[in-house]
């Protein structure tokens, strides 16, 4: 064999070589392959090895994992007019191989675009106060109206979520004194709730102590065992008030039986009559003198 038929089968294996690396294709496990020949779309490949046909056939490969694709901040005026800024992010999925890559030419651009313009148009039918407490609300709508326009893109948006709201410092200022007086007035409605019942407890506590007289000292003693937790308090014994007072008033009722005995002067005991002879009375013998009562 000469050296011209060692080049030729060279050249054979390389081209052969050359022509198999081009016929063969590795379509991945989440991957789908449309293929073209001569530019019109043959169907689509699974994964796993594929053969084309070289420089005639053109394998397209379609990735079908959830993308996700975050939406940039968009300047917003809301249904009261206060303007706020929203970032989002947004899931979404190819779920028709073919139509995503001959329906429009660039999938996840289209979406970035659709999303913001959606984003705008859902948040601008919300108040500020719709906005911050219905998000959920608001993820729906967006979600909804994206699906149905991706859908002809063979795209499938699965999760929409509002990422961040940014407020104007006023309102931000704003909302934080409202918040305040919020709390203000549920802090005094619970202190006047606890007012009412305490005052409930109260007057059924003095009913009872009316009704049981020792519930009053026996709560006196209990409030000393507390007091006497502390070595260095002064303990002082208080008297219950309705005795203190029964005994100011028999101290005074014997003030007033001293006092008047007092006042009344004593008469002193009369003196015994002296014993006369009938011969030295001279003239009529006076009569004893009346008592007085």
């Amino acid at each position: 064999m000469d050296i011209t038929a060692v080049v030729v089968w060279l050249l054979v294996i390389a081209l052969l070589l050359i022509v198999a690396r081009m016929s063969i294709r590795i379509v991945r496990q989440y991957e789908q392959g449309v293929l073209f020949r001569l530019g019109r779309v043959i169907g689509v490949r699974m994964p796993g090895l594929r053969f084309i046909i070289p420089v005639i056939d053109r394998l397209h490969l379609v990735s079908l994992r959830i993308v996700t694709m975050p939406i940039q901040s968009q300047g917003i005026i809301t249904q009261d007019n206060v303007s706020v800024d929203i970032s989002a992010v947004a899931y979404y999925r190819v779920i028709d191989a073919v139509k995503s890559v001959v329906a429009i030419e660039n999938v996840a651009a289209a979406i970035n675009q659709i999303a913001q313009t959606t984003l705008r148009k859902v948040v601008g039918r919300h108040s500020l106060d719709q906005t911050l407490s219905e998000t959920e609300h608001i993820n729906s709508d967006i979600r909804e109206i994206l699906d149905a326009l991706t859908l002809e893109w063979g795209v499938e948006v699965t999760l929409v979520e509002l990422k961040d709201i940014q407020l104007p410092e006023s309102m931000k200022r704003a909302m934080a004194r409202q918040a305040e007086a919020e709390r203000e007035k549920r802090a005094k409605i619970i202190a006047a709730e606890g007012e009412s019942i305490a005052a409930t407890a109260l007057g059924e506590a003095s009913d009872t102590m009316m009704a049981h007289p020792l519930a009053l000292q026996l709560r006196n003693l209990q409030s000393l065992v507390e007091i006497a937790v502390d070595k260095n308090s002064t303990v002082v014994f208080p008297a219950p008030l309705m005795s203190t007072i029964g005994e100011l008033s028999a101290f005074l009722a014997r003030e007033n039986q001293a006092a008047q005995a007092a006042a009344t002067p004593a008469r002193p005991p009369l003196p015994a009559p002296a014993a006369v002879s009938p011969d030295s009375v001279q003239g009529p013998v006076p009569a004893p003198p009346a008592k007085v009562a």
